[in-house]
């Protein structure tokens, strides 16, 4: 990992995006920020550099979301995210580079087909119980630890609560907020962290908590259709070249 020119190119930008969507402006989209870094580091570095900043973000969007959240569907999600976190961290010690890079392919063209699916109507979304949250929690865990993409599988359960846009946004919030921090004792016990990756930390930190307070912004006052069409673009182009990078 070199942290040159061509490195800052694609990582203030990949940082950037995700911090905007954390801080509520293109909710769920955050975790597009690995499978963009994994086109120019090891699928494992990737996600390692980003959790830490993640943590980051998380603390910056909390403040602006304090309190805001349901507390019923962030603690369904928040237990189910345990032992998603666990077996997460096993498939991640078992696979290798090429297996990740698929899993972040294929998990980034899904999200796009997912959200194309429902809009059009062709995804009806399943009631959000207590045992639903469960159990939507524990894959949000899993597809979090392997890839930060905790996104959809939360947010299949909380479009089915009926929530209103700010509740929904504080309630994702808070949840991965616990995610993450769950998940870095893992990642320090997998090795995942460099000094290379500490020292682009300390770099991007500025992009991180400036990203989220423009996406809380964003979220106040701008339509979101445009930033989930480049979301989509962005995805699909990327998904489909780590998928063809680890088949071949």
């Amino acid at each position: 990992m070199t942290l040159d020119a061509a490195f800052f190119a694609v990582a203030v930008p990949a940082v950037l995006f995700a911090a905007v969507s954390k801080g509520g402006f293109g909710s769920g989209a955050a975790f597009a920020a690995a499978p963009l870094l994994a086109l120019v580091l090891d699928p494992a570095l990737a996600v390692a550099l980003m959790l830490p900043l993640l943590m980051l973000m998380d603390v910056t969007g909390l403040r602006s979301y304090w309190r805001r959240w349901s507390g019923e569907h962030a603690r369904a999600l928040m237990l189910g995210a345990i032992p998603g976190v666990v077996a997460g961290a096993a498939f991640f010690h078992a696979v290798s580079a090429d297996a990740l890079r698929l899993l972040l392919g294929t998990i980034a063209i899904g999200f796009v087909a997912f959200q194309i699916a429902r809009a059009r109507g062709l995804f009806v979304l399943p009631p959000a119980g207590p045992r639903a949250g469960l159990a939507w929690g524990s894959a949000c865990g899993f597809t979090s630890f392997v890839s930060h993409a905790g996104g959809p599988p939360a947010a299949i359960y909380l479009l089915g609560s009926g929530l209103e846009k700010t509740a929904y946004q504080a309630t994702t919030v808070v949840v991965f907020w616990w995610v993450n921090l769950i998940k870095f004792p893992a990642y320090v016990g997998l090795g995942l962290f460099t000094a290379e990756t500490v020292l682009a930390n300390v770099i991007l930190a500025p992009v991180a908590v400036l990203g989220v307070m423009a996406g809380v912004w964003a979220h106040r006052k701008i339509p979101e259709r445009a930033f989930f069409a480049l979301t989509y673009a962005l995805l699909t182009a990327t998904g489909g070249k780590l998928i063809w990078d680890a088949l071949t």
